[in-house]
């Protein structure tokens, strides 16, 4: 069975930063591309970033694009989420997913695994 255990969620203001944590266990976390996905209140889950095995390849939603990083350790089994001048339509609850190849994916479907979630709340 796999984990994954978001941290790094919280309260912050508009254009402020927070970075997201997930740690991995259970499957080899290198092999295997990793996304983010968050779900804002009374709105269904939609993708935010993905990024491939190697951590060589990245793909972004348009909406964060330019504020937002993916990146990832993975002698950590960990991916992080680095948000940088959050807006308040940025507040949901974010979601890793490990996915099932190597390469970038925006879809559900494509992941076999998925955390808990934490919550970010952005303020005005």
């Amino acid at each position: 069975q796999v984990q994954l255990v978001e941290s790094g969620g919280g309260l912050v203001q508009a254009g402020g930063s927070l970075r997201l944590s997930c740690a991995a266990s259970g499957r080899t976390f290198s092999s295997y591309a990793m996304g983010w996905f968050r779900q804002p209140p009374g709105k269904e889950r939609e993708f935010v970033a993905t990024i491939n095995w190697s951590g060589g390849s990245t793909y972004y939603a348009d909406s964060v694009k330019g504020r937002f990083t993916i990146s990832r350790d993975n002698a950590k089994n960990t991916v992080y989420l680095q948000m940088n001048s959050l807006k308040p339509e940025d507040t949901a609850v974010y979601y890793c997913a490990l996915g099932r190849g190597r390469t970038i994916a925006s879809m559900q479907y494509e992941y076999d695994y998925w955390g808990q979630g934490t919550q970010v709340t952005v303020s005005s």
